[in-house]
């Protein structure tokens, strides 16, 4: 494998680990397997470190296809609670409200979420990487600002009930790029008269790779470790004999 010329690697991101914690590890193996003290390595498409799941990494020349591949319809299962919001929709903050579940029904989940495929129009979370004034905003939603974002025009192409109980579903989603699971939560909440947010997430795809065609970081690092090193004609910096 030539990872200067540019090779892509499929990493099943495990649970806690920033995206940035996964290209560090990779990055890490193949400077070291290589003997080389640079390399560019990218990922195609962030996932947070509560979520798990298909995490492309380019290397090399390969990074210049990061904006096509993270292009790709994403996959995702999302389990969320109902009856209890959180100010950044996910589990890394704390309850702030909570509401009655008991009205809600497997039918009533199912066509709501009828009503929220196809094209919508969704307002990031205050806890995501959006810039607002040249920030991060959640820069800003960490301090306790009030952060306003505009809302962005996505595409949801599937919605599909997975397990239901009045305090929590799991939904798969099939969704464009840019779409926020957690602001899915939010707004499946409010539909609901409920609140919710989400409580597990696991990318399962992204445009033609599935989990099926991930390794875990480990077995990236083995891999990585085990493979015959290869320059290609062009490269000039040091070598490992």
């Amino acid at each position: 494998m030539d990872f200067l010329s540019g090779e892509i690697l499929c990493i099943d991101k495990p649970l806690g680990w920033t995206s940035f914690d996964a290209v560090k590890r990779v990055r890490g193996a193949l400077t070291r397997r290589l003997g080389v003290r640079k390399l560019k390595v990218g990922h195609a498409g962030t996932l947070d470190p509560l979520a798990t799941g298909v995490m492309i990494v380019c290397t090399g020349r390969a990074t210049k296809r990061i904006d096509e591949l993270q292009a790709g319809i994403k996959e995702y299962v999302a389990t969320m609670a109902l009856g209890a919001t959180t100010p950044s929709f996910d589990l890394e903050t704390e309850v702030d409200a909570t509401y009655p579940t008991a009205h809600i029904t497997r039918e009533a989940v199912e066509e709501m979420l009828r009503g929220f495929t196809g094209t919508i129009q969704q307002v990031p979370p205050a806890f995501s990487a959006c810039k607002v004034d040249g920030k991060r905003a959640y820069e800003s939603a960490r301090k306790g600002r009030e952060v306003e974002l505009k809302a962005r025009t996505l595409r949801i192409d599937e919605l599909e009930l997975l397990e239901f109980s009045p305090e929590s579903i799991t939904v798969r989603v099939l969704c464009s790029k840019g779409t926020y699971i957690r602001a899915l939560a939010r707004d499946f909440g409010i539909a609901l008269g409920s609140g919710a947010h989400l409580t597990a997430l696991r990318r399962t795809r992204v445009g033609d790779i599935t989990i099926a065609d991930c390794v875990s970081v480990q077995q990236a690092a083995d891999i990585i470790a085990s493979v015959p090193v290869e320059y290609p004609e062009w490269y000039e910096g040091p070598r490992k004999d």
